[in-house]
């Protein structure tokens, strides 16, 4: 069988099914090569007004996380809180969690759904009517030390076009290595566990 024959999904046989699970299962395994290949077309895509690309912030955070000795599901959050910025520049925080959940503990994509709300206490008092201090919405759950941690040390820190960032390609094994792993399985998520940023 090379396509199935329904054109409705609710007419769909046992037999079309169980083929459509062994084409998704393969498609799930290609999951870090897109990841990856978007990575890299935003070296293309200057964020406006700023002096970098979208890939350099990502790049520069996740290195300044490896720096710092954080552990993978930390670096490659770095690496990917910002993908959806081109897609979903209203919620791009929440699409690069949403991206990273299946895979990583609650404490890493929790930070990467609230960082945007976290980032505006460096720039919010700019802009009439803006909130400074959103993120105190959430001073009560227990991530919350942890994005202020990862906005003040990796994010809102790089925006350097001189700063020694690795490239891509260094951070690929990793990629690799977090979208191998079992969706949503507990002993990954570690629902309630806070670890906090390495201490510096």
């Amino acid at each position: 069988m090379k396509t199935v024959n329904f054109t409705a999904m609710k007419d769909g046989s046992k037999e079309e099914y169980e083929f459509l699970r062994t084409q998704e299962h393969a498609f799930n395994t290609m999951t870090a090569d897109r990841i990856l290949r978007e990575l890299a077309s935003q070296a293309q895509d200057t964020i406006g007004g700023y002096k970098i690309t979208r890939l350099q912030h990502a790049l520069q955070t996740a290195t300044r996380a490896e720096q710092e000795q954080a552990d993978t599901d930390w670096v490659v959050a770095a690496l990917l809180h910002d993908i959806g910025d081109g897609l979903a520049p209203q919620n791009h925080d929440k699409m690069a969690a949403e991206i990273i959940r299946p895979f990583v503990r609650e404490e890493v994509s929790w930070v990467v759904e609230h960082h945007g709300a976290f980032q505006m206490v460096y720039y919010a008092h700019h802009y009439e009517g803006w909130n400074q201090y959103e993120r105190e919405k959430y001073k009560d759950s227990p991530y919350y030390q942890s994005c202020v941690d990862f906005c003040e040390r990796w994010d809102q820190s790089s925006f350097d076009p001189d700063y020694n960032m690795q490239p891509l390609e260094h951070f690929e094994p990793i990629v690799r290595e977090v979208f191998d792993r079992k969706a949503y399985d507990e002993s990954v998520l570690q629902t309630g566990v806070v670890r906090g940023l390495p201490a510096i």
